[in-house]
């Protein structure tokens, strides 16, 4: 890949000021507006970042972030949604998985190898849909080889029409172009799709038992073994017969595979994941505690001891090459609700000079969260219910019915914020979701007593409540 081409296709949000960067976050997420403005100037010091000399560049460090705050108040979203707008490889990963090195489970270090394939992932889609063009003709060719297999003996250009009579019809090499072209027209216009061809494709390699070495921070091995073997013994290859359609596809993604440089682009995912990368560490307070004279706690301490070089900036060595983390933004996130960030250890501590409590959500947010963003949980619903020909609304006191409902349940039981709504919504259109492919009236109208009536029993009986909502 080009200097170019990566001038090309700068990311989403280069132009944007940290002012529109919070309000592209608001078409998803309600709220939080504190939460919000650090996330968006945390991008745009990037953005002023890769304008500076070189010799200071390297100087300017990530201001890495604690979110505090409940579950189901919008940490992990407000975190995956700047991600995707930014189009930077984004990693969550819950820092309870962790143990010290040398312990049963994975090690800190597996985070940034996770975050290296998904930038290698993300990078080849990318120059897949570059070459797409190309890849789709060449696999054109080869659906009319396996249409109209070519000759298997063709004369050298002039012999074969040496001693013929001029004023015959066409040779047979002239025939069998006319028949190929009026196969690839056929082809174009979709009137061969059906037609059954056989081609090859690759068997899949079978498991290798090393999952459990996989566990004590090797997560690499059983890849590095698929490689070592791949290379010592050759692919197999199983004849299958299938439509013109499904072949297209196989045959598209090998030919794309052939005009990608995998060299190019574990060079620019290496490069994204380092300078744009941002990891998501969620629980963080289920680590935050020190020894206490009992032993080493390998789950506590030893993690967050493990975890000081990683976010203060080291390199990784991974399967495709080392990564540096010095650029990386982390964004922890805990609720904190028994620990406090200063139960850390300081010199992690030092390491999130950046801490933002989120607010609790009202019922108020839980009507704006049901209606206003883009991905709104009744918008889904409508849509999902529409495909069956059925015509559901929410008449505004509903909503705010199915609102007081989902507060009154976080109230009694475990406040587990927003997620709570899907609960109730759930349930309160469990009957129509169920019958809506026999429904005679496919409008389907939901208003306040219809909410009363579907949930009433639920709510008046605490103890049922705690089951179901």
């Amino acid at each position: 890949m080009t200097d170019s081409e990566h001038n090309s296709s700068p990311p989403a949000l280069d132009d944007l000021a940290p002012r529109q960067i919070v309000q592209a976050l608001d078409r998803y997420v309600v709220g939080q507006q504190a939460a919000k403005r650090m996330v968006a100037i945390a991008l745009r010091n990037r953005w002023r970042r890769r304008r500076l000399s070189p010799d200071l560049r390297d100087e300017v460090l990530p201001k890495n972030i604690i979110m505090m705050g409940p579950t189901g108040v919008g940490k992990t979203e407000i975190s995956r949604r700047l991600a995707k707008l930014a189009r930077a490889p984004f990693l969550k990963v819950e820092a309870s998985k962790f143990t010290e090195v040398g312990y049963v489970g994975r090690d800190v270090e597996s985070m940034i190898r996770d975050l290296l394939e998904l930038a290698i992932t993300m990078v080849k889609a990318e120059s897949t849909e570059h070459v797409q063009d190309r890849a789709l003709k060449q696999a054109e060719e080869r659906l009319l080889d396996l249409l109209l297999p070519p000759p298997a003996l063709r004369p050298p250009p002039g012999i074969y029409d040496a001693g013929r009579d001029q004023t015959a019809g066409p040779s047979f090499s002239d025939s069998y172009d006319q028949t190929r072209e009026k196969l690839r027209q056929q082809l174009k216009d979709g009137r061969l799709e059906e037609r059954t061809v056989e081609i090859e494709v690759k068997e899949k390699p079978p498991a290798l038992p090393v999952g459990i070495i996989s566990n004590i921070g090797m997560e690499d091995m059983e890849g590095n073994l698929r490689e070592m073997l791949g290379n010592i013994f050759p692919t197999k290859k199983k004849p299958r017969r299938m439509s013109v359609a499904e072949a297209r596809q196989i045959l598209v993604q090998e030919e794309a595979q052939k005009l990608i440089d995998m060299d190019d682009v574990v060079r620019e995912a290496t490069r994204r994941a380092e300078q744009d990368g941002i990891i998501f560490l969620d629980e963080i307070d289920k680590i935050a505690g020190r020894e206490r004279g009992l032993g080493p706690d390998v789950s506590r301490e030893g993690v967050q001891r493990d975890l000081l070089p990683i976010v203060e900036g080291s390199t990784v060595n991974t399967k495709h090459g080392p990564v540096k983390t010095d650029h990386i933004l982390f964004i922890a996130a805990g609720a904190f609700h028994i620990s406090k960030p200063s139960d850390l250890i300081p010199e992690l501590q030092g390491r999130f000079p950046l801490r933002v409590e989120l607010e609790p959500l009202t019922k108020d947010d839980f009507v704006r969260i049901l209606t206003e963003p883009k991905n709104a949980l009744i918008v889904q619903y409508v849509a999902m219910l529409a495909t069956e020909g059925v015509d559901l609304s929410f008449t505004p006191d509903a909503i705010e019915e199915v609102a007081s409902i989902a507060v009154l349940a976080n109230d009694r039981t475990e406040n587990i914020g927003a997620r709570r709504l899907f609960t109730v919504m759930e349930r309160l259109l469990e009957t129509v979701s169920f019958d809506a492919p026999e429904l005679a009236d496919k409008k389907v109208g939901i208003d306040a007593a219809y909410v009363k009536q579907h949930l009433a029993d639920v709510v008046k009986d605490e103890d049922l409540s705690r089951y179901i909502l």
